[in-house]
């Protein structure tokens, strides 16, 4: 895809997400919104992926840590072939595939549960470890929120893995400001959280993670380091491209009203 079509991809999983929640009437809108352009570069771009065949060996892996964001990344997965678009409409439903924080034994393609904030990072260690250890050249790849950078067990993984070298483990950090409590900053002293990283012997990039060539160059960065996993802090904006949803926390869990849907669908109507 080209940029400008990554940009609408983008977008096109935004309007997704606002429908989706607005069907099923549950959801997490908002750090959906944040990461929009990180999934669309995945799925569409960076990811060595065979949807018609989800278990192939050989693939890329993508751990969602902040599972609650999982409707985009299921936005995206139905739009590469996954599993129909229809099911979208059945989310959180007893009857579909789709769970509230992503199931790898109901979805085919999601490659781990999450949810537990925090297990994101070792679990996609885990993984490139094994992975290494079969010989198989392939890229973990883990986006994790900022707020979850509070819990120890991302720490404990963050110094294990530079301890290993895991070389292909990519982490992508939903770096908003935002969690469902307030303002990350006000409730923690995590950042400048890149320089916490890169004293755990990270490579580590700052990026706009809103910006599509932006992260396809951090991530062809983090490619050519070889011996030290890969830290990318992605400055994002909590419900981008949705007006009343940016950086607006009270949307972090909520329904949209359909005079909402159609607010959206208006203001991204020039790019979906």
């Amino acid at each position: 895809m080209t940029t400008g079509e990554l940009k609408q991809m983008a977008d096109r999983l935004r309007l997704d997400v606002v429908e989706t929640i607005h069907y099923v009437e549950d959801g997490h809108p908002g750090p959906c919104m944040s990461i929009a352009e990180i999934i669309t570069v995945l799925y569409f771009s960076e990811m060595n992926i065979h949807p018609e065949e989800p278990r192939w060996p050989l693939r890329d892996r993508c751990i969602l840590s902040k599972g609650h964001a999982c409707p985009i990344q299921y936005a995206a997965m139905a739009r590469r072939g996954y599993f129909s678009p229809d099911e979208l409409k059945k989310l959180r439903k007893l009857e579909g595939i789709l769970q509230g924080h992503p199931d790898m034994n109901k979805t085919p393609g999601i490659d781990s549960v999450s949810g537990s904030l925090g297990n994101g990072v070792g679990i996609g260690l885990g993984i490139a470890l094994g992975c290494r250890m079969q010989g198989i050249d392939n890229y973990v790849y883990v986006i994790i929120g900022d707020g979850e950078q509070q819990e120890g067990v991302v720490w404990e993984a963050a110094m294990a893995a530079a301890k290993h070298n895991a070389g292909n483990l990519i982490v992508l950090a939903d770096c908003n400001n935002n969690q469902s409590g307030g303002k990350v900053t006000e409730l923690s002293s995590l950042y400048p959280a890149h320089e916490k990283w890169g004293s755990f012997h990270w490579h580590v990039q700052v990026i706009d993670g809103h910006d599509v060539d932006a992260i396809k160059n951090a991530i062809a960065n983090a490619k050519a380091v070889k011996d030290r996993p890969s830290y990318i802090e992605c400055r994002t904006v909590k419900g981008r491209n949705i007006p009343y949803m940016e950086n607006n926390n009270a949307w972090h869990k909520r329904v949209p009203t359909a005079k909402e849907v159609e607010i959206a669908r208006k203001h991204l109507g020039g790019t979906v």
